[in-house]
């Protein structure tokens, strides 16, 4: 029977001559997300496909300009889509191939800042009623914590302080660390969970497949932090996977697929029409804030933001009756 593969970083010769290996190995110099390494990989690969490329010496910058209209004209890909191809290529000219890029014409059609989609408190609970066990664990903690799906998926149980009433995020989005806020809600959930993970990390010892995996390295600088209950992921996998790194058969963490499954389907038997995914989640815990008389640069921090700008946008989504609007059609009732 085949076992599932952990989707994680592999190793890579540093004296590997393979294009692939060194624009992998260049990435992760640095210092970019796995998932940011998958996305420039992909297009880049995408690109080189299209033009049939042989070797790097054929590489021409005016192609790029071909490859994003192609994917405008005959793909149909969205502006965000035609603009993640964009910054992959300029990466791989720009800083892998050291290329002057600034003559590169091509200019994206603007694309509106949408106003995010956010949830009443009554619907954010018939959505999270609908849910059960880990998966509105998950939610309650994108709902009163402001985490993205992945950070919820990869929390550690030393992330959780609930001494101090908070959440820490160790290397998130943009390689960034911050604090949050630990619902005082949920504290015994997540105390039971721990319990659980606990218990099941002892049966993997017994059974020889404990230990974690431990990001950037710190396997070698603390090779038995792995085996610590510490480090262990918060809602671990329900069976084991292949780490492919070293052939080592143990458990990781669950995958935000299953979470977001369940959001659709918690969604659909609450009745609500809006279109919600996990992210609507976090959308919502800042425009609670908001709400509150919270201070936008503190919701920032929260939220690790690297711009103000990104998040003044929930400022367009707090109700205009709670600047003091009222709608003249309300005065002929």
């Amino acid at each position: 029977m085949n076992k599932d593969v952990i989707d994680v970083r592999q190793s890579i010769n540093s004296g590997s001559t393979k294009f692939n290996d060194c624009f992998r190995l260049f990435i992760r110099s640095k210092g970019l997300a796995y998932s940011t390494e998958k996305t420039y990989c992909h297009w880049v690969k995408r690109f080189i496909y299209f033009k049939a490329y042989r070797s790097v010496a054929d590489f021409v910058l005016a192609d790029v300009e071909l490859f994003l209209t192609h994917l405008s004209n005959e793909r149909n890909c969205s502006i965000n889509t035609q603009r993640i191809a964009l910054n992959s290529l300029v990466f791989l000219f720009r800083d892998f191939l050291g290329l002057d890029t600034s003559n590169l014409s091509f200019a994206l059609a603007k694309n509106p800042r949408k106003v995010p989609v956010v949830l009443a408190v009554n619907e954010a609970k018939a959505i999270i009623d609908n849910l059960a066990g880990i998966k509105k664990l998950c939610v309650l903690l994108m709902y009163g914590s402001g985490l993205r799906i992945q950070e919820v998926v990869t929390l550690r149980v030393k992330d959780i302080d609930i001494e101090n009433g908070g959440l820490f995020l160790m290397e998130t989005k943009g390689n960034k660390s911050r604090r949050t806020l630990l619902p005082a809600s949920i504290v015994r959930p997540l105390e039971a969970q721990i319990n659980f993970v606990k218990n099941q990390f002892a049966e993997d010892r017994d059974a020889g497949l404990a230990g974690v995996f431990m990001p950037n390295g710190l396997n070698l600088k603390y090779p038995n932090a792995q085996y610590e209950i510490g480090w262990q992921y918060l809602f671990p996998a329900d069976k084991y996977s292949i780490d492919p790194r070293s052939g080592v058969e143990r458990r990781h963490h669950i995958g935000p697929q299953q979470i977001q499954r369940a959001v659709k389907h918690a969604t659909k038997k609450a009745n609500i029409t809006k279109r919600v995914s996990c992210h609507t989640f976090r959308h919502s815990f800042a425009t609670e804030l908001l709400r509150q008389g919270v201070d936008l640069r503190n919701i920032q921090e929260i939220l690790g933001h690297n711009s103000i700008e990104t998040t003044q946008i929930y400022t367009h989504v707090v109700g205009l009756h709670e600047r003091g609007m009222v709608s003249p059609a309300d005065a002929l009732a």
